[in-house]
């Protein structure tokens, strides 16, 4: 395997190393054509040249020393005292820039575990307890810094169950949980019960504001009724946003912000006693781009408040419009009472799947989720006027979907075969037909993957579905076989 992988005893032309870079593309996802819900916020071609010359400029600063670039450190203030403001805080709020979200949460986290560890008398492992939709982040934080993760139920509505949520706490709680909105169905908890809860019992509340951090601030301007979800509710003691995200900034660029700097002080990480000299770091990373830095500072002063406004109220808008056509099809639904530009599809009638597979061939990239089946669906600027396509799209796809198609009888014979196999063969047996049904495998070369889906919910429950994503994930980041094609 290593031996496809040999740097070379020559230096490649830059020409024709840019020249098989665009050919590596050809397997990518077109983010610029607007047939995708989710990990590109593309802007247009004016912003997106800002974010780019802008990272360019600082790509090879390092965040990591902020007397060695205080440039960096004059933006990287700015950034937070803007997304601050724009969430509420006050003259004691403050912050640091992470990667991403899964470090901005993870910054949280382990916070709550040092303030817990200051200020209360634990007399077990600290828990965090968080909504079943909250973002995995959460219970992946609480695996990599020893904490124990506490999932409470949702309700009908999909936000989580706040009396249910409150038998849960313990005296080792300390860190509740609430997100707006919450990625899967698109709702905004009850923030503004979770954080009083947590006030009252001396926990500090979280809210994870990833998604809609730079989104519902101008969605309230815009006029658009929204619960309280930020340090205007009392009880709130933290919040992530991330400006990759609606603040249509370059990648690798979050924020990470706290009621008061006792609080940031958590997430610090000093040793003085290292040959190399004193070392301090502000978060998770060492070296922290600057060019990510520089780009979030950059586009934020470009948009504006009142552009910012025009474009998440455009999208919210279509989020409307999009959300009208799918209840006029029969058969589909939206889940729960989406309060923003998110929302999921799901259906009694169909096999969202295979609606998804159909909308695969269409030129679409949709998210799958589960617990229900749905659709994910997240729209961004890049979405705007795209409504008509998408609708008549997925009108047609459904159509397709409620046909017994060859694919649908191959899909239904292998869930049924595996859920009949789960009952009658000991699981060792069951193991091993699984792994040699497995071996080699990808889904299929068309693209297809409902009957994937399928025999993953079939599987449920059980051991053996870990066991296969953990060779999935091991797989999709092992290397392939690269040559040019």
């Amino acid at each position: 395997m290593a031996k496809q992988f040999i740097l070379p005893k020559n230096g490649t032309p830059a020409n024709e190393l840019l020249d098989r870079m665009e050919s590596f593309k050809s397997r990518d996802l077109n983010w610029t054509e607007g047939k995708f819900f989710g990990y590109v916020f593309y802007p247009g071609e004016e912003i997106y040249e800002v974010s780019k010359k802008a990272y360019l400029s600082f790509y090879a600063t390092n965040g990591l020393n902020p007397s060695a670039f205080p440039s960096l450190r004059k933006m990287e203030t700015e950034v937070i005292g803007m997304t601050a403001d724009m969430l509420n805080g006050d003259e004691n709020t403050t912050g640091t820039m992470t990667s991403g979200g899964t470090e901005s949460i993870m910054m949280a986290v382990l916070s709550a575990r040092e303030w817990a560890h200051k200020h209360k008398s634990l007399k077990g492992i600290p828990e965090v307890l968080a909504p079943a939709s909250a973002h995995p982040a959460f219970p992946k934080a609480c695996h990599f810094f020893g904490l124990k993760y506490v999932e409470a139920p949702l309700m009908d509505d999909y936000r989580v169950n706040v009396a249910e949520m409150k038998k849960l706490i313990t005296s080792n709680t300390v860190l509740m949980v609430a997100s707006a909105p919450q990625y899967p169905q698109g709702v905004i908890d009850p923030v503004e019960e979770v954080a009083g809860i947590a006030k009252d019992k001396g926990i500090l509340c979280h809210v994870d504001c990833c998604v809609g951090g730079y989104l519902l601030p101008f969605l309230e301007k815009g006029g658009v009724e929204l619960p309280r979800f930020d340090f205007r509710v009392p009880g709130v003691t933290s919040i992530s946003a991330d400006t990759h995200k609606y603040g249509y900034a370059a990648k690798g660029a979050s924020t990470i912000l706290y009621r008061n700097s006792d609080l940031r002080r958590g997430q610090f990480y000093i040793k003085t006693d290292w040959t190399g000299g004193i070392y301090g770091s502000p978060s998770f990373a060492g070296t922290r781009p600057g060019g990510a830095i520089a780009a979030a500072w950059a586009v934020m002063n470009f948009i504006g408040e009142e552009r910012y406004i025009k474009m998440q109220m455009a999208a919210y808008h279509t989020t409307q419009k999009l959300k009208k056509g799918v209840l006029e099809i029969e058969g589909l639904k939206i889940l729960g009472n989406p309060n923003a530009t998110l929302f999921a599809i799901a259906s009694d009638k169909y096999d969202v799947h295979v609606i998804a597979d159909e909308m695969h061939h269409k030129g679409w990239y949709l998210n799958r989720q589960q617990l229900p089946p749905s659709i994910h669906i997240f729209v961004t600027d890049i979405h705007i006027g795209k409504e008509e396509l998408f609708l008549n799209d997925l009108r047609d796809a459904v159509k397709k979907a409620g046909k017994l198609t060859w694919d649908s009888i191959k899909k239904s014979v292998q869930i049924g075969a595996v859920k009949g196999l789960k009952k009658i063969l000991k699981p060792e047996s069951f193991n091993k037909l699984i792994d040699k049904a497995n071996s080699g495998n990808s889904p299929d070369h068309d693209g297809r993957q409902a009957a994937m889906y399928g025999m993953m919910g079939a599987l449920k429950g059980t051991d053996k579905l870990d066991e296969l994503v953990e060779d999935f994930i091991d797989q999709l980041n092992s290397p392939e076989d690269t040559k040019d094609e």
